[in-house]
C-alpha cells in the first residue's frame, strides 16, 4: 500500500506534466515581447537550469549505453528490461518538482534572485562548508531512516525495486524522498545567499555537479580509476565511486553516504568490500572482456531516422516499436553528419544484449545504412566489415552470428557463402535464419488456401516458398519474366508436384487470387490488381505500403522470443517488445538447439517443418497482424 506524498501530484498528467513549465515561459516570453530583449530574471534562470539538468542526465544515460565503450567497465553485467525502464519513465519528476519549489521562493522572496553577482569566491567556500556540515549528515541520516520498516516499504523500496543501477535510478523517487532531497539541495544554496556570498554561477554549479554525482553513483559503470586513491588516499573519504554506491543496492545496511564515505566510515556503515572491489574493477576495465557471447546478431543501420532508435540515444523512445517522430527529424542533420563519420571510420560494433536460458545473446551493427548496400562501389567495403564481424566472432569463441537482413542480401554475399567457402574452418556458425522466416509465412497461410501469388519467387525465401506450398499440391502464380529461372526453380519440384508452379509476367494474372505472398516491393498501382478481401503476406524490405482498405496486411515474419529471456529493454525495429524478426529467431534456435552446420545459400525445403516445431518447443511464438486462422 502506498503511504501519503509517495505519489506525484500530475502523475495522471502524462506527457501534460509539462504544462506545468508554461507560467514560467510565458514570462519569459512576455518580457522579451514588452521589453525587446530576454531580462536577466529568474524565469529564465530556472529554465536553463532545468534545461542543463535534463541534458546531463541524458548524456550520461547515452555514455553508459555505449556499450562499445563502457562493456568492461560495468559492475552489474544485467541489462536493463522493460519492466525497469517503464518503471523510471517519468525519473525527471524531480526536476520539475525542484523548479516550481525555486519559482514560488523567487516570488515570495525576490531579493533572493535579484542583484545576485555571478561570481562570488566567498560563495563557494561557503557552499562546500554548509554541504559537507549540513546536507551530508543530513542525507545521511535521513537517508538511513528510509531504510527502516514503514518508510523502506512504502517509500524507499521503489528505488531499491530497479535491479540494475542507471542515472535514471537515481531520480526515481517518490514525492516525499524527493522533498527531503530537494532540502537537503537547498540548504547550502539558501544558507549561501543568506550569508551574502550567493551568486549566479554558484547556484548553476553546484546543482549540476549535484546531479553529475548522483549519476555517476548510480551509473553503474567504473569510471573513477583507482590510483587516483592510491596516489591521495584521503580522497576515498570525500568522493564516492559508482562501485561504492553499487554495494549499497546489494548489501542495504551499508554505505548510505551522499557522496562522502566519510560519514559512513564515522558512523561505522561503511563496506568493508568498498575499496578493494573498486580497484578490482578499475583494474580490469581496460583489459579485453571475458565474458563472450554465445549467440550474435549481425544487423546493420536501415536509415538516418532509425539511426536514432538506438538506446544509447533515447532509451525510452528505444524500448517503443521504431516510429518517425518530429524530434527525430529535427535531428535529422545531426545523425546525418554521424552517418558520414561511420562511413569513413567506423567498423562494427555492440548495440545491445540479453540473457536467455543461461547464454547470451548480443546485437551488433554494420556500420552501413540500408541505402549504401546498394552502392556498388560499396559492396566490397560491406563485406569486409561482415567478414571482420564474422571472423572477430570466430577469435572469441562465439557459437553462432546471424545475418540480418541486407547482411545476408543473395547479391552481396549469396546469403553469406561467401565468408563460408572463404573461411572453411570456421569455428563459429554463420546463419542467415531464413529457414524459420519461410516456416513463419507458410504457417500462416491458412490451411484451405488451394492458390496464391508470389512476388520475389526467385529468391532465396521465394524459392523455398513455393517449392513447400507445391508439396501441399497448392497452385503458385510465380511472378517472373525469367523462363530460365522459373524452369530452374520448377525442376527442382517432385515430377507430380510441377504442375502446381505456373509462371505468370503480370499482375493482373492475380486478380482473382486472395492470398499474396509479396517478396519484392510492389506498388499501390500493383496492388489494386488483388482483389477484394486480399491478404498480403511479405518478407520484403521495407514492407510494402498498406494502400488497400479492402485489405489485410500481414507483418514481416517474426516470433516472440521465450518468456524467460533476462535484460530486454530495447525493440527491434518496428517489432514489438520482446519480438524478433524471424531470422534473428532463427539464429536463437540454431544455438538453442546445438545444430553445427552453417544455414547459408539456398534453404532446405527438407528443414522448414523441423525448424518450425524446434522453435515452438523453445518457447518461440509466432506474431502476425493478420486474424486467427487455422494454419497449415
Amino acid at each position: 500500500m502506498a503511504g501519503p506524498l509517495s505519489a506525484w501530484p500530475w502523475e495522471n498528467l502524462g506527457i501534460f506534466k509539462y504544462v506545468l513549465y508554461g507560467p514560467l515561459l510565458g514570462k519569459v516570453l512576455y518580457t522579451r515581447i514588452q521589453e525587446g530583449s530576454f531580462k536577466d530574471d529568474w524565469c529564465l534562470h530556472i529554465l536553463i537550469i532545468c534545461s542543463a539538468r535534463a541534458l546531463l542526465h541524458q548524456l550520461w544515460s547515452s555514455f553508459i549505453s555505449m556499450l562499445f565503450l563502457t562493456r568492461n567497465r560495468r559492475i552489474n553485467r544485467r541489462g536493463y528490461d522493460f519492466n525497469q525502464i517503464d518503471k523510471e519513465w517519468d525519473w525527471d519528476n524531480f526536476i520539475l518538482l525542484q523548479a516550481l519549489i525555486a519559482s514560488i521562493s523567487c516570488y515570495i522572496y525576490p531579493p533572493f534572485i535579484d542583484n545576485v553577482p555571478l561570481w562570488n569566491t566567498k560563495g563557494f567556500i561557503t557552499i562546500l562548508t554548509l554541504h559537507a556540515g549540513i546536507s551530508e549528515p543530513l542525507y545521511y541520516f535521513v537517508h538511513r531512516r528510509f531504510h527502516k520498516g514503514y518508510l523502506f516499504t512504502h517509500y524507499h523500496s521503489i528505488h531499491h525495486s530497479s535491479p540494475v543501477l542507471h542515472p535514471y535510478t537515481g531520480a526515481t523517487a517518490t514525492f516525499l524522498e524527493h522533498l527531503a532531497l530537494s532540502t537537503v539541495i537547498g540548504i547550502p544554496i539558501i544558507g549561501s545567499h543568506m550569508m551574502g556570498y550567493g551568486s549566479r554561477s554558484m547556484i548553476y554549479g553546484y546543482l549540476l555537479v549535484f546531479d553529475f554525482l548522483r549519476c555517476l553513483g548510480h551509473s553503474n559503470v567504473e569510471v573513477v580509476p583507482h590510483q587516483l586513491f592510491d596516489t591521495l588516499p584521503f580522497l576515498r573519504y570525500l568522493l564516492y565511486t559508482p562501485t561504492y554506491h553499487s554495494l549499497h543496492h546489494t548489501d542495504m545496511d551499508t554505505n548510505f553516504c551522499l557522496f562522502m564515505p566519510l560519514f559512513d566510515a564515522i558512523w561505522k556503515t561503511l563496506n568493508e568490500k568498498s575499496w578493494e572491489l573498486h580497484k578490482k574493477l578499475s583494474s580490469n576495465a581496460g583489459k579485453y572482456s571475458k565474458t563472450v557471447p554465445d549467440f550474435v546478431f549481425l544487423a546493420h543501420v536501415v536509415d538516418v531516422t532509425s539511426s536514432m532508435h538506438a538506446p544509447f540515444v533515447i532509451r525510452s523512445y528505444a524500448s517503443l516499436p521504431y516510429t518517425t517522430r518530429l524530434l527525430m527529424i529535427v535531428c535529422w542533420p545531426v545523425a546525418f553528419i554521424f552517418m558520414l563519420m561511420m562511413w569513413v571510420w567506423s567498423k562494427t560494433f555492440l548495440i545491445s544484449f540479453y540473457n536467455l536460458r543461461g547464454r547470451l545473446h548480443e546485437t551488433w551493427s554494420v556500420p552501413r545504412f540500408g541505402f549504401q548496400y546498394f552502392l556498388p562501389f560499396a559492396k566490397d567495403g560491406i563485406n569486409n566489415q561482415i567478414e571482420q564481424a564474422i571472423l572477430r566472432a570466430d577469435r572469441l569463441g562465439v557459437k553462432i552470428i546471424s545475418l540480418a537482413a541486407l547482411n545476408k542480401n543473395e547479391a552481396l554475399n549469396g546469403g553469406g557463402t561467401l565468408f563460408v567457402n572463404k573461411h572453411p574452418n570456421l569455428r563459429v556458425r554463420v546463419v542467415h535464419g531464413n529457414t524459420l522466416t519461410a516456416a513463419v509465412i507458410l504457417n500462416e497461410i491458412p490451411k484451405d488456401v488451394e492458390e496464391v501469388f508470389l512476388t520475389g519467387a526467385t529468391s532465396k525465401l521465394g524459392r523455398a516458398i513455393a517449392l513447400y506450398l507445391c508439396r501441399r499440391r497448392v497452385r503458385v502464380l510465380m511472378l517472373t519474366l525469367s523462363v530460365e529461372r522459373f524452369e530452374k526453380i520448377q525442376k527442382e519440384a517432385p515430377l507430380e508436384y510441377q504442375s502446381y508452379l505456373v509462371q505468370v509476367t503480370k499482375y493482373q494474372a492475380a486478380r482473382s487470387c486472395k492470398t499474396w505472398i509479396v517478396g519484392k516491393w510492389t506498388t499501390p498501382r500493383e496492388q489494386c490488381w488483388a482483389p477484394k478481401g486480399t491478404h498480403f503476406h511479405q518478407f520484403v524490405v521495407p514492407p510494402i505500403l498498406s494502400f488497400r482498405r479492402d485489405c489485410t496486411y500481414g507483418d514481416l515474419a517474426a516470433m516472440t522470443l521465450p518468456d524467460d529471456v533476462q535484460g530486454l529493454g530495447n525493440c527491434e525495429y518496428t517489432m514489438e517488445r520482446g519480438v524478433v524478426h524471424a531470422c534473428h529467431a532463427g539464429g536463437v534456435v540454431h544455438l538453442l538447439e546445438g545444430w553445427t552446420h552453417h544455414e547459408v545459400g539456398a534453404l532446405d525445403v527438407d528443414r522448414i517443418d523441423l525448424v518450425w516445431n524446434a522453435a515452438l518447443k523453445h518457447g518461440l511464438k509466432p506474431v502476425s497482424n493478420s486474424t486467427k486462422q487455422k494454419s497449415m
